[in-house]
Formats: C-alpha cells, structure tokens, sequence
C-alpha cells in the first residue's frame, strides 16, 4: 500500500498460504510478527534467503516473533520450493518450512503492500515483487518497513537484530547506536532531562564530552 507508514496499523488480509487460508491479524495474534516477500519461487536468491529465514526461525521464535513469507506462485510452487530450500540447507527436502509462504499469483497483496518492483520484470514483462521486509508490533502498527531490489539479498542477521532493538526500545525509554548488538551500551534519548536520567539509570549515565558542548551522547547499560 504506497503511503503506508510507520506507526500505521498494518492492513488486515485473507490469503493462501502453505498452511491454509489465514486472516494476517488473527496469525499475528499478540505476537510481533515479520513478514518478508520474495519475487517468486524456485529462484537463487530467494532460496538462500529463506533457508537462512528457516535456520534463524527459533531465534525469532525466541522472541516471540511469527515469520511469514509471500511469493507471487501457487501454494502447490511453495510446497516443492520448500523441498528445495530443506535441501539448500543440508536437511530433509521436506514440503514443511517453520513459517508459511502465502500464494500471491494475481500480486493482489503485492500491489496492495506496495511491494512491486518496476525495474525488474518476469518474462510475460510484469513487475516483480521486491524483496520487502515489514516489522509488526502486538499493536499491529509497523515498526519497520525496509524494501530491496530483487537482486540484492536480504541480511536476516540484521532483521534479527532490529527486532532485537524493536522490543528493548519499545519496554525501555532507550536508543541503540550505530551497530549496536544485544548487551552493549545503549544511548539516552534527548528528551530525558538530565536529572531525570541519573535516575531512571541507577547503574549510571556517561556523557561524551564534544567540541560543541553539547551533553547529547549520553550512554547506559542496556537494561535487562
């Protein structure tokens, strides 16, 4: 959907997918969920993608996260793609994955997402659908939109990542730097009046001191 925004509620679908027809809000449930589309089965990068999706799929688990995935092919292509993606990585060439793939064969949802990629068409010379990453909250906001090209392969270490930072920031009046990763320090936001961060953060605040003065990189321990 061109125009969908951070913070928006994300919209409410029915679809096709390898486990049956679901309705997007009721599979969230009170759970965050991802959900990243793929330009179309039985294609190189998207196979790597989802079995590196597959390999790091109890780690979202972990983090009370639901994985979905979404090609322009038939649920029946997503069943023996599956097989493949099993085998890419070294495991059973089974027709189950541990996240569905819903079917979008008229790119309805594609369309609708915003997920069409103009520069990139498939033989009959229609757009396919770009490698889309949507973050959402137990509230059904987005969180997070990001959007590749279909030639570029996502890192889902990254994704990971961010739903790390995602959920540390959303229970916690903190901000996580460049590169940050679980357990380093975290920064202080600049709406936290000083005296008031000294006490939110019993184990301490350090201030980087700056040419201009300005007591605005303020770190902390990341909470537990």
């Amino acid at each position: 959907m061109p125009g969908l925004l951070l913070g928006d509620i994300f919209p409410d679908f029915e679809a096709d997918t390898t486990i049956g027809k679901i309705r997007f809000h009721e599979f969230l449930g009170d759970q965050w969920g991802v959900l990243f589309s793929h330009p179309r089965d039985y294609t190189p990068v998207c196979t790597t993608e989802l079995g590196r999706a597959a390999k790091l799929a109890p780690e979202f688990k972990k983090r009370n996260v639901r994985m979905i995935a979404l090609s322009i092919d038939a649920v029946p292509d997503h069943l023996g793609w599956s097989k493949d993606i099993n085998s890419y990585n070294c495991e059973e060439p089974t027709e189950t994955l541990p996240f569905p793939i819903i079917a979008d064969p008229k790119r309805d949802l594609a369309i609708k997402l915003g997920m069409l990629d103009p520069d990139e068409k498939d033989n009959d010379g229609m757009p396919v659908t770009a490698r889309c990453v949507f973050i959402i909250g137990p509230d059904k906001k987005m969180k997070l939109s990001l959007l590749y090209p279909a030639t570029t392969g996502r890192n889902f270490d990254e994704i990971l990542r961010v739903v790390d930072s995602l959920q540390l920031t959303a229970y916690n009046n903190v901000a996580t730097p460049v590169d940050w990763k679980p357990g380093d320090r975290v920064m202080v936001p600049p709406n936290v009046p000083e005296a008031e961060a000294s006490k939110m953060f019993p184990c301490g605040v350090f201030t980087k001191e700056l040419p201009s003065g300005k007591k605005y990189l303020r770190y902390t321990a990341q909470p537990k």
